[in-house]
């Protein structure tokens, strides 16, 4: 999938790359198991849909309530100690679901405790994460970087589902050990990369958490590119939100099993990894501003269909064809703000864009029972649509946007006021 360009070893090659990723695809594996089980075994513990739904929302709400602050922390700590330490506490978090489900003493209590510490690990993990992927692949392979990444996601996606219920199936403790190993493995991996996870720091007195979150916020505002399509990912996140209970509902209608239910998001999973697959050479050949408005385009004329797919078959196909496009832009603006960035804003400027477009997500979940109440399904499609059609006619309007270069040629911006003072440099890498 990812090229190399003349002279530019394979990305194979980069051992730490492959330790990486490796944890990452062991660590999602678990992911998957879990979030398939959590929600069964709150339903077991409490008998209440209710409390399932606020448990497995903790993550979410890890992002809104945290997301800025894990941003500072992950540029101001070092960050390869801090993934190894987010991992290994969530073993500990997830080793003690299972202790507890293996002596039938599981509470509410517990699992809402694991649940919320468990999201604050991962949202300080996934801002340190973010940040350090550049300096283990290099600029030159940040892209093919991102499209592996996705590739594996992805195909975890389409497999992981079916392979969480066999697990739970086998015993309702498989699911919490499987997750809880997979943390212990994906520690291990980063504790065997041998190189640096960020540049040089100075030392000196350093300012309060709240002024760097300013800071980062500062600078992702004076970014023009950036600042706009972060605030058009969340105007779409929102879309996306309530797209989930709109398709499951437009497929009941259609007559569709939960099994058929099942497929239909599978078929969704297998367009984002065909996509996921052609991303580096798509995002290496034509400039981010082009990638985001064909996404956009594309989004704001297929949505629609789903309203007159006559058959649980089609809606599926609908779900893939949308999905398509949605993995390359993920990975051209990706590329793009991280090349763009200053390494020691990083950890900020990705928490940024995480937090803006998970409040969205939530934001459009939360409000799309009420919708389909309201006005139908089909007009839900027709509004989200005509959502959609307003994000992509504003993003072809704007020339910063439009004339946005490729993401991997993208030089680096300036952080305000680098280059002054009389501090001392001192290496903080792993």
């Amino acid at each position: 999938m990812a090229e190399s360009g003349p002279g530019t070893p394979s990305l194979w090659r980069n051992r730490d790359f492959r330790l990486l990723l490796g944890g990452q695809v062991i660590s999602f594996v678990g992911d998957q198991a879990q979030f398939f089980a959590l929600p069964l075994i709150v339903l077991a513990v409490s008998g209440s849909a209710t409390q399932a739904g606020l448990v497995t929302g903790l993550g979410t709400a890890s992002f809104l309530l945290f997301g800025l602050i894990a941003g500072a922390l992950a540029d101001r700590w070092n960050r390869k100690v801090t993934m190894i330490w987010c991992e290994a506490g969530r073993a500990v978090l997830v080793g003690s679901v299972v202790v507890a489900l293996a002596t039938d003493s599981l509470t509410l209590p517990h699992l809402y405790g694991v649940a919320a510490l468990n999201g604050l690990l991962s949202t300080l993990f996934l801002s340190a994460n973010s940040a350090a992927l550049p300096n283990v692949v290099g600029r030159e392979q940040l892209s093919g970087a991102l499209g592996y990444s996705e590739t594996v996601h992805n195909t975890i996606r389409v497999f992981g589902a079916v392979a969480a219920g066999a697990l739970y199936s086998l015993s309702r403790v498989l699911p919490f050990a499987v997750n809880a190993v997979s943390f212990a493995v994906s520690a291990l991996s980063l504790r065997l990369i041998r190189g640096d996870f960020q540049e040089e720091r100075r030392t000196g007195p350093r300012p309060r958490l709240t002024a760097e979150i300013r800071e980062g916020l500062s600078w992702v505002w004076h970014q023009p590119v950036i600042r706009f399509l972060t605030l058009v990912s969340a105007a779409d996140s929102v879309r996306y939100g309530a797209g989930y209970l709109v398709i499951v509902v437009l497929a009941q209608e259609a007559g569709a099993s939960a099994v058929e239910i099942g497929v239909i998001f599978s078929g969704a999973a297998v367009g984002a990894l065909l996509g996921a697959l052609v991303s580096d050479r798509v995002v290496k050949r034509y400039p981010l501003g082009r990638i985001a408005v064909t996404m956009l385009w594309l989004e704001a004329l297929g949505f629609p269909l789903y309203a007159i797919a006559p058959n649980p078959t089609t809606l599926g196909l609908v779900a893939a064809l949308e999905s398509l496009v949605a993995p390359v832009y993920m990975v051209a603006i990706s590329t793009y703000r991280l090349a763009i960035t200053p390494d020691e804003l990083r950890g900020r400027v990705s928490s940024t864009e995480s937090t803006l477009t998970m409040s969205a997500l939530a934001i459009g979940s939360a409000l799309s029972g009420t919708l389909i109440t309201v006005l139908g399904t089909e007009r839900v499609v027709l509004l989200l649509s005509l959502w959609m059609l307003c994000l992509a006619v504003l993003t072809s309007t704007r020339r910063a946007v439009r004339t946005a270069p490729i993401a991997s040629l993208a030089k680096p911006a300036p952080r305000p006021g680098s280059g002054t003072g009389d501090e001392s440099v001192v290496r903080t890498g792993g």
